[in-house]
């Protein structure tokens, strides 16, 4: 009997842990009620005086209880960690679910209860709602997919995938939500392009802060203007060739000049200049003023004629190819040359250059470059492009935020700080422009809510408190039944 004490002390203690202190009460009970059992068995030549059949169905039906109260423990702890981050940005609730433990109940006639056990299932899919936030770094993901974080700004840290867009600038500069993680992003380059391989080591942490101050060179250059279309054709017109409005030999019928910068913040002018030689055909050169700032010959940048159409706009097809090319200036000071988008409009277009009967004039223009001065806000598109806004008005995209999406986002593992890891059931991530293949669009000045419901985790709490209760009954029920048969030895 002491052999059977101790084996089923032990038992009750590494099954039953939330009832580890009354461990000796029940084995004593069991035990003994086990040997009167036997022995009554043995009186009545019973064939099942060794098997312990009678008391199977009581002693599963004590662990069922055991597993109904630690089931509906854990279940409580659930919707107390719900309730608990109602209003953490981007948190995603879980959902307490439970499932049948089952026991060979065929033997001899009677039943063995097998339990229950809960299962926590995380809802990470489930889009939360958006708030509006005043803060322009606050961003919200509207579809799938995460933020990409790290734990430090040097890119060795672990990475961490996040829905809590709550972003702020630290006093460095780095982008970094309520958990301190910082953000990253491909960094673009004068062009606006990255280099993405899909590996985590592309990414950058988002820092704004290091570009006041720094020279930002020239790219695009975009002009809109109107050529009379009753302008006399000039005899020099009839002696023309490429090169002579920028050495000065021909005064150009309409020209206007633009300030651009190069690789090292100097500034530099660019002229335009046409020359009308025909109907709706014009000599067009782009030049440096002057021309010892570059090294091509006479300052002289591009040149070709340019043609119009009948109603006015654009006849890029019939136009010199070249005139539209990217410019290519290579600076006397040693600057570093970078192309120049040179936007003069789309072919049978009014969106550019075009031709007209009003006064030849400039209409807008716009180029960017130049050394950037004292950041003033941020702006981040919904397709993730992190745009820099200077005090003198200047903008300049500076970062590309990827969208990382999982094959089974469910399946992440939770991590401190509002994150989640990959795991073998979520797959690995991709990295996506957001609004492309599944990966959402993101909306600056908006907050992911939590998706916790205070309402049904309320009713959960109620639901769980009620089976827990229930479940401890039949622990006190099996006890009184136990301490009956006990009591047959009187």
């Amino acid at each position: 009997m002491v052999g059977a004490f101790r084996g089923a002390c032990s038992h009750y203690r590494s099954n039953f842990p939330p009832l580890a202190g009354y461990a000796a009460i029940f084995a004593y009970r069991w035990v003994s009620s086990n040997l009167i059992l036997q022995w009554r068995r043995g009186l009545r030549g019973d064939p099942r005086a060794s098997s312990g059949v009678y008391d199977l169905s009581l002693y599963s039906a004590l662990y069922a209880g055991v597993s109904g109260m630690s089931a509906e423990a854990s279940a409580l702890a659930i919707v107390a960690d719900n309730i608990t981050n109602i209003n953490t940005i981007g948190y995603k609730g879980t959902d307490a679910q439970f499932r049948t433990m089952v026991t060979d109940g065929r033997v001899g006639s009677s039943y063995t209860a097998g339990g229950v056990s809960s299962v926590a299932v995380p809802l990470i899919s489930k889009q939360g709602l958006l708030q509006s936030s005043s803060r322009s770094t606050d961003v919200a993901i509207d579809g799938g997919g995460f933020f990409v974080t790290r734990s430090n700004s040097t890119s060795t840290g672990g990475v961490a995938y996040t829905r809590a867009g709550s972003f702020s600038p630290d006093e460095e500069g780095f982008l970094r939500n309520a958990s301190q993680q910082y953000l990253y992003g491909w960094r673009l380059d004068a062009s606006g392009g990255y280099t993405d391989t899909g590996s985590l080591d592309d990414l950058s942490p988002v820092r704004l802060s290091d570009l006041t101050g720094t020279a930002s060179p020239t790219t695009k250059l975009q002009i809109h203007a109107n050529l009379q279309s009753t302008t006399t054709v000039s005899a020099a017109a009839a002696t023309y060739v490429a090169g002579n409005m920028a050495s000065g030999a021909v005064k150009p019928d309409f020209t206007r000049s633009f300030d651009i910068s190069d690789g090292q913040g100097a500034s530099h002018q660019v002229s335009i200049s046409f020359l009308k030689t025909g109907a709706n055909t014009w000599a067009t050169e782009v030049y440096a003023t002057p021309a010892t700032d570059v090294t091509q010959t006479g300052g002289l940048l591009s040149s070709g004629t340019m043609k119009f159409n009948g109603d006015g706009s654009l006849d890029r097809a019939g136009s010199t190819a070249a005139l539209f090319n990217p410019l290519v200036a290579t600076w006397t000071n040693g600057a570093s040359s970078v192309p120049i988008d040179l936007q003069l409009g789309d072919d049978k277009g009014i969106n550019g250059i075009v031709q007209s009967s009003d006064v030849s004039a400039l209409l807008s223009s716009t180029v960017n470059g130049g050394v950037l001065g004292n950041l003033a806000s941020i702006d981040i598109s919904k397709t993730g492009r992190v745009s820099a806004i200077f005090a003198d008005g200047t903008t300049r995209e500076v970062f590309q935020l990827p969208i990382a999406t999982f094959p089974n986002p469910d399946g992440l593992t939770r991590v401190s700080g509002n994150g989640y890891t990959p795991s073998k059931t979520s797959g690995s991530p991709t990295m996506k422009v957001p609004g492309s293949l599944g990966a959402g669009n993101l909306l600056a000045n908006n907050l992911e809510s939590s998706t916790v419901d205070l309402a049904s985790e309320f009713t959960n709490m109620i639901r769980f408190q009620r089976a827990y209760s229930a479940s401890s009954k039949i622990i006190t029920t099996v006890d009184d039944m136990l301490q009956e048969v006990s009591n047959l030895k009187r």
